[in-house]
């Protein structure tokens, strides 16, 4: 398994927790997606998906301000 972490602005609610939660899940070989809202981090537990794929499914979800961290 392989962690990558980004920081998104924006997210500032469980509105926007269950946003991202749900589009990052139907990426395939996603294990798990923490965010925590405080701090905009979203950390994504993954086997071997590229990390466009990732940052295009946080996309989808409505937040265009990604970083990786």
């Amino acid at each position: 398994m392989t962690t990558t972490t980004y920081h998104v602005a924006g997210i500032s609610c469980d509105h926007c927790v269950r946003s991202i939660t749900n589009e990052v899940k139907d990426v395939a070989g996603v294990r798990t997606v923490n965010i925590d809202i405080p701090t905009k981090i979203v950390t994504i537990e993954h086997a071997d998906v590229a990390p466009l794929m990732l940052v295009a499914a946080i996309n989808e979800a409505g937040f265009d301000e990604v970083v990786a961290q």
